[in-house]
């Protein structure tokens, strides 16, 4: 079973029930840290990093001895990654999008296959956890083909966590995308309620069941209580605002190893993801 820990938005707590959730969890499982821009997962884990490859994504190469400045590659490239200036094609790499348009349609076969690193990939182990995670390169301005590169490393034969990134956009859903199921991490302020409205629509478009965590619980209303009994969103389960709670974070440290209260409600969210995933989509 894959499962994306997810959030409209940053700072809700997202990387925290990721980690703990895996932490919590007596037999092997799999953490992929797609958060590539900013990966944390590792602060709470811990983990013996053991392989680390280095990640690259295709760019065009012109051939300018074959090439016969037709434009057919200019022309099908939508990123403007390519375009003709004086009398020869230029190609900007950090606007590649590797979709290798510009290959099929070069009558000339005046284009090959080039190479732009992106950043990189490492792995490693944290008790039963096999650990993996992505670091986007400083100043790399698209991140899917980076996450999707973690992602490819997921296995079938056990539990596999998705730390996302934030927000609802294509890093999102490239992180989410084809799961089994998707746990959103909120808080009860407008702020969360606004943000969490936007990735239930994106979860629902995708149709993949979802289920809710409310974190910081107790410190606004009751209003993303009432979204989600409107809109037949399950809450699974609810981390209080508290300052017990707050240091263990802040010091890097997992619930489920400090409290066997917390390790008990981290299992249970598990078998309540389970559980909720088997009666289909929310």
């Amino acid at each position: 079973m894959i499962i994306s820990i997810a959030s409209g938005k940053g700072g809700t707590g997202k990387t925290t029930v990721a980690t703990n959730l895996a932490a919590s969890m007596e037999q092997d499982v799999q953490f992929l840290d797609c958060d590539v821009e900013e990966p944390n997962g590792h602060l709470f884990l811990k983990p013996e990093i053991t392989d680390q490859e280095t990640v690259f994504v295709m760019v065009p190469e012109i051939d300018p001895q074959r090439c016969s400045l037709s434009r057919r590659c200019v022309d099908i490239c939508r990123f403007s990654a390519l375009a003709v200036v004086a009398g020869e094609v230029m190609t900007f790499p950090e606007m590649c999008h590797s979709c290798r348009g510009c290959l099929i349609v070069c009558e000339q076969q005046a284009i090959t296959e080039g190479q732009r690193e992106i950043g990189e990939i490492e792995q490693g182990r944290s008790k039963q956890i096999h650990f993996i995670h992505g670091r986007l390169r400083v100043g790399e301005a698209m991140s899917p083909p980076l996450i999707k590169a973690v992602r490819s490393l997921a296995t079938s034969n056990r539990t596999v966590i998705i730390d996302a990134p934030p927000g609802t956009s294509c890093p999102v859903i490239t992180a989410i995308r084809g799961v089994d199921y998707v746990l959103l991490v909120t808080e009860p302020t407008p702020f969360g309620l606004h943000d969490l409205k936007l990735a239930v629509e994106a979860v629902r478009l995708l149709d993949i069941p979802c289920g809710l965590v409310i974190n910081r619980a107790g410190i606004g209303n009751d209003a993303v209580q009432q979204y989600a009994k409107e809109n037949q969103l399950p809450i699974l389960l609810e981390i209080p605002y508290e300052r017990q709670i707050a240091e263990i974070c802040s010091r890097g440290g997992l619930l489920v190893q400090e409290s066997d209260h917390w390790h008990h409600q981290f299992q249970q969210l598990m078998t309540r993801i389970r559980t909720h995933h088997s009666s289909g989509p929310a």
